[in-house]
This record gives C-alpha cells, sequence and structure tokens, in this order.
C-alpha cells in the first residue's frame, strides 16, 4: 500500500515539473511554498474573469432618480463634462433641471440603448 507524500507531511517534490508542495500531516491540504502559484501555474479555463471596474446599472439608475440634479450619476458613469453641465442647468433653472438626471435615472433602469455602456465603452453590469 502507497502513501501518499502530500498527505503523510512533509517535502513532496521529486518530480521537477511539479513544484514541490508542503502539507500538514493527514490534513488533506496541500500548500504551494512561499512565491509558486498556489493553483500550479494553470488558470481554470471554465472561470469567469472578475467583474472588476464594472459599473452597476443599479446603482447609475437609483444615482439618476435621487441624485440627478447633481449629475452624480453621469459622473458614475464616467462623463464628467455631461455631469458638470447638469449641475449648471438645475442651478441656472433653480432645480429645474434636476428633471433631466430623474428622467435619465429612469432611463438607465429601464435598460435604454443610449445607456448600455460607460464612458470607457464597457457594459453597465446587472
Amino acid at each position: 500500500m502507497s502513501e501518499n507524500p502530500n498527505l503523510a507531511g512533509g517535502y513532496s517534490g521529486s518530480n521537477p515539473n511539479n513544484p514541490p508542495t508542503f502539507a500538514a500531516p493527514n490534513s488533506g491540504y496541500t500548500q504551494a511554498p512561499y512565491g509558486a502559484p498556489a493553483y500550479g501555474g494553470q488558470p481554470n479555463q471554465f472561470s469567469q474573469p472578475p467583474a472588476i471596474g464594472l459599473r452597476s446599472r443599479l446603482v447609475a439608475g437609483l444615482l439618476g432618480i435621487f441624485l440627478g440634479g447633481l449629475g452624480i450619476h453621469r459622473f458614475y458613469l464616467g462623463y464628467t463634462s455631461i455631469g458638470i453641465i447638469q449641475i449648471v442647468v438645475s442651478i441656472f433653472t433653480l432645480g429645474l433641471g434636476s428633471l433631466w438626471g430623474f428622467i435619465e435615472g429612469i432611463m438607465i433602469l429601464a435598460r435604454a440603448n443610449s445607456f448600455q455602456h460607460d464612458a470607457n465603452g464597457r457594459p453597465l453590469a446587472d
């Protein structure tokens, strides 16, 4: 009966193609040594890329509805110049221009074609 050296604890790395791993006795858990990739260097082909940097459609829509007069939803999506214009319009119309942002917030939540992407061209996350 052969015993798995990874489960027995200690060093197991006689194969040059397989990096050495270390394990606690009878733990069933192997850990890569410091500096080596924990997953053996091969990424999972079925994993989805992380959604880092994607803007939320729900957050943008709610910002448009509640703070649309200040253009906060436009700043959130990366359209700073339009956000500044919305602030100026709201100031000069004594708040009546905030209706513009309110309508845009509803359009974002309704998935209008003009609000499918942020300023960098990335799609809005649901």
